[in-house]
């Protein structure tokens, strides 16, 4: 029986009751009998302890045995209580009662109460009515009564689109406003943050209503309000730059960053970098007319050409494919095919014409410089663009939703405005640089295009606060630096390696007797062989096993039905002691008699066992390859020899690898369960399978 102490602070008494069985209003009923309490319907139970929960009938198989729990007023009760003391005319009622307010809305009970009474709209109401000038008394209730606002908001009752633009202009105000209790602006933060999160014509609103000054203002004197402002910021993203160029003042700070922030910054680069994503996923259209002009200017810009309107059809289009493929375009007749595959598909371009019309004479060198070189030696224009746009986008993570636990933002990403482009610019010509170190040809691209890779992810991982330290840092970062840092990471990682290859060579023995074992086991359950003729008839089954003891082999010959003959059924036997040899392949005597007649196949399953000094000898021909090595292996053990059969050779590998992960294992306070956890039932069907060549295409 589930027993409960229940007490009542104005009295000091304490009850003891059973709550098991009897509906809830009965338990109430008791508890109000025992004090001679009239009117228990306006009475309800509520957690003592921790988070002071109204006790319902839905919640009610929570309670646990021995729990205390105290008699209060009801929450419709309480609920019309305070909805009246809100509206008294006494300012410490009124204050009173919104404490109280902001203190018992966290109830989901209580909120459900209070809203069908329309007390949220009451709430509302003081909030749009309130004044500018404001007093002391007045901002603890203004405090009250929006933290009152924002429990009840939290529970989803209401909608947030029902709100008035009235009152979200004044929330915006105590935001805005410069003498405002900090208190206040905290939970007006709160509000705003869920209102932008919750309909886009909200987030407009809140945009148009908060001036970025006060954010600031706010990051100013506070270091940053690490959860509400960063929350903000990506939704208000028309001021997102006024606000990058004063994140500085934190990113480029001597202090560290605290990891809510970092999270934050992450989440606000993740955000704006996002936007870049639809540019990427499209491919050019060779029929859209901007495009094609795009297309068009970084050749223009490229070479200086005669006036084409002077020239022929013919010889224009023939001029401009030989200038697309100077450009390094693979598809010289048509460039547009080039930019065809998503991602980085229109972003590549974008990133194209960014460097070429912003460093233009950077960009002219470039091509200029490469057209020049014998063709196997310049650097491809276009084809390292639309790569290196690929790997900038990749790094940046561009597409991908922002995690909830990453802080790994980049610090140059507050410096710039147009980050991936900035980038793009300093990296094409690093790339340039790359390639003439590697005296690279054009069937060096992909090495080339690893070592840029691995340049930018170096440099990057340094958090450069700004594009030029971004700059020396990556040129400085040669070839010749990239292979001394692979050498160093490489003796690095030998020397790690090292236990585990001790490890490997300590377990070997073990799991070959293991191996060993098996092979044993195996020719204990025996096989069965197909006899061959002269005229490779394969009519004729013969069964062949060892005894359990290991001491002698017994074979005969068998029906195709009889699937595993017992050993007393098998006529013939050799003692293992007998054996003298095995033999595989061609040295067999069955394969000598009948040389130049068996194909390669049979010759791979050919094996021998020759007794009684060599003069007899017991042929087999396995079903299969791995038949042949279980019987190589498990004859070869009889005799006392190594094992020697790629299968072997496989299972030990597999063995040693897991093996070796297992003992590596930081098992420390892990329980390990005596008994393996049961193999789930196969699903019905495998339609959640993924088909990833369809997008690679």
């Amino acid at each position: 029986m589930q027993q409960v102490c229940v007490f009542m602070t104005l009295y000091n008494l304490f009850f003891c009751v059973s709550v098991q069985k009897k509906p809830l209003s009965a338990v109430i009923k008791e508890v109000c009998d025992g004090w001679n309490l009239p009117g228990p319907e306006n009475y309800a139970l509520q957690y003592a302890d921790g988070v002071q929960t109204y006790i319902t009938e839905s919640n009610r198989l929570d309670i646990k045995n021995g729990c205390i729990l105290r008699l209060t007023k009801a929450p419709g009760r309480c609920a019309e209580d305070l909805y009246k003391g809100i509206q008294s005319s006494d300012a410490g009622v009124r204050c009173d009662s919104l404490k109280e307010l902001a203190s018992v809305s966290t109830d989901v009970t209580f909120a459900q109460e209070f809203i069908s009474r329309d007390g949220h709209l009451l709430l509302v109401k003081i909030v749009e009515d309130s004044n500018e000038l404001v007093l002391s008394v007045s901002n603890v209730i203004m405090t009250h009564t929006l933290t009152g606002f924002m429990e009840l908001m939290d529970h989803g009752i209401v909608s947030w689109e029902n709100l008035s633009s009235v009152f979200i202009k004044k929330i915006a105000s105590f935001v805005n406003a410069k003498p405002t209790d900090a208190s206040i602006q905290q939970v007006s933060l709160d509000i705003l943050e869920n209102m932008v999160l919750s309909s886009h014509s909200l987030f407009l609103q809140v945009k148009q209503e908060v001036t970025m000054e006060r954010l600031i203002a706010h990051l100013q004197v506070k270091r940053g309000d690490k959860y509400h402002l960063n929350s903000l910021l990506p939704c208000c993203c028309g001021l997102l730059r006024k606000m990058c160029i004063l994140l500085q003042n934190i990113i480029h700070s001597s202090g560290s960053v605290q990891d809510e922030m970092a999270h934050y910054l992450y989440v606000l680069q993740s955000v704006t970098l996002n936007h870049l994503e639809p540019r990427m996923r499209s491919p050019l259209d060779c029929y859209n007319q901007e495009q094609r002009d795009i297309l068009h200017g970084l050749r223009q810009a490229a070479f200086e050409t005669e006036s084409e309107n002077s020239l022929s059809h013919e010889r224009r289009r023939s001029l401009c494919a030989k200038e697309f493929k100077k450009l390094g375009f693979s598809n010289n007749s048509n460039p547009g095919q080039d930019l065809v595959r998503t991602p980085p598909g229109l972003l590549a371009l974008d990133t194209m014409y960014y460097f070429a019309t912003c460093y233009p004479d950077a960009y002219s060198r470039f091509v200029l410089e490469n057209s020049s070189r014998e063709d196997k030696h310049e650097c491809p224009f276009a084809r390292s663009s639309i790569q290196l746009t690929l790997i900038l986008c990749e790094i940046l993570r561009i597409g991908e939703p922002p995690s909830e636990t990453r802080s790994d933002y980049h610090p140059i990403f507050f410096s710039q405005d147009r980050l991936l482009e900035e980038l793009f610019c300093v990296c094409i010509q690093l790339l340039n640089k790359t390639w003439k170190e590697m005296r690279a040809t054009q069937e060096d691209f992909d090495k080339v295009m690893q070592v840029v890779r691995e340049q930018i992810t170096r440099t990057l991982s340094s958090k450069p606060t700004s594009l030029e330290l971004f700059k020396n840092k990556v040129n400085a970062l040669n070839y010749s630096e990239i292979l001394k840092l692979r050498q160093t990471e490489r003796l690095h990682q030998e020397e790690t390696l090292a236990p585990p290859v001790e490890l490997k060579e300590r377990l070997k023995p073990e799991l070959l007797e293991l191996i060993r074992q098996q092979r044993l086991n195996r020719l204990c359950q025996g096989t069965m062989f197909r006899k061959i003729s002269s005229r490779r008839r394969q009519d004729k089954l013969w069964y062949c096993r060892l005894s359990p003891n290991h001491k002698m082999l017994h074979y005969g010959d068998v029906e195709e039905d009889m699937d595993n003959p017992p050993i007393e059924t098998l006529q013939e036997k050799i003692p293992v002691a007998d054996i003298k040899g095995l033999l595989t392949g061609k040295d067999c005597p069955h394969m000598k008699e009948n040389k130049g007649k068996q194909n390669k196949e049979v010759l791979d399953l050919a094996f021998s066992i020759t007794y009684d000094v060599e003069e007899y000898s017991l042929n087999f021909i396995a079903p299969s390859r791995t038949d042949f090595c279980l019987w190589t292996d498990g004859l070869s053990v009889l005799l006392g020899r190594d094992m020697s059969s790629e299968s072997m050779r496989s299972e030990l590998e597999i063995l040693l690898s897991m093996e070796i992960k297992l003992r590596l294992l930081d098992l420390e306070n892990v329980p390990i369960p005596e008994s393996a956890p049961v193999v789930p039932k196969p699903p019905s069907n495998y339609n959640f399978c993924y088909d990833f060549s369809q997008t690679e295409q």
